[in-house]
């Protein structure tokens, strides 16, 4: 039994010690490369950007991407968590969760047409924004140019798919179900919330949410500068904190 821990903390030391080198390597090279020109900057920063908001949405639209992730999950709208608490403790149960699932699978209908939205932005995004972003104190001060430039057209271009989306998928009825239920106990007053307005807001949140874990990653994690454009930029970023 020794024998196994001690391997086992021996294999743990090794694999520390492995990412620690890759990192140190990483970084004297990112040293290597020099400082990056102004035209490198944005290059540089423009090619982690669409890597990391293409990921973003992708990772979202997949089955799950919004309903298996915690962090970005849509539940019942707040002034409808009340209508949920009131139905499962009438034993409705599978009636709430068909709402919750319907809801998760509308958001990840639209997560992907926000890709076009992202490369249109980056493609006008300056000079000097692109060196205010890289060498900002914040570490999701992309995340935040995005938010500023982009989050109107997100949610034009987000409602009417979602609107579809919650007919499709059956979350107008399955929600249709819900209000008529919860409407018929007695002594409650009637509620009706905006559906689409809720589900495109939160989709909205939850793919900004993603960026940023995203932007944070490649700004703390050298392994995930994959390209030697990448290594010179954000090393330089690095070495200015």
């Amino acid at each position: 039994m020794k024998r196994h821990v001690f391997v086992l903390l021996l294999s743990s030391s090794v694999i520390l010690s492995s990412c620690e080198t890759l990192n140190q390597t990483a970084q004297v090279l990112g040293q290597s490369l020099g400082n990056p020109s102004n035209a490198e900057i944005a290059t540089g920063l423009k090619e982690a950007l669409q890597l990391g908001t293409s990921t973003s949405a992708e990772r979202l639209h997949a089955t799950n991407g919004f309903l298996g992730n915690a962090a970005v999950k849509l539940l019942f709208p707040p002034e409808a968590q009340k209508v949920e608490k009131t139905l499962r403790g009438l034993g409705l149960n599978q009636l709430c969760d068909n709402v919750i699932t319907s809801l998760n699978r509308a958001a990840e209908d639209a997560a992907i047409e926000a890709k076009p939205i992202f490369i249109s932005a980056i493609k006008q995004m300056t000079i000097s924004d692109a060196t205010s972003i890289l060498l900002g104190k914040q570490n999701d001060a992309a995340t935040q140019y995005f938010q500023r430039v982009t989050n109107d057209q997100l949610s034009a271009k987000f409602r009417p798919i979602i609107q579809s989306s919650l007919s499709k998928v059956g979350a107008t009825k399955h929600w249709g179900d819900v209000v008529t239920r919860y409407n018929q106990i007695p002594l409650v007053s009637d509620i009706n919330p905006d559906l689409t307005a809720y589900v495109t807001q939160k989709a909205i949140d939850g793919l900004f949410l993603e960026i940023a874990r995203e932007e944070l990653k490649i700004r703390q994690n050298v392994a995930s500068r994959n390209s030697l454009l990448l290594q010179k930029v954000f090393g330089y970023a690095d070495r200015q904190r």
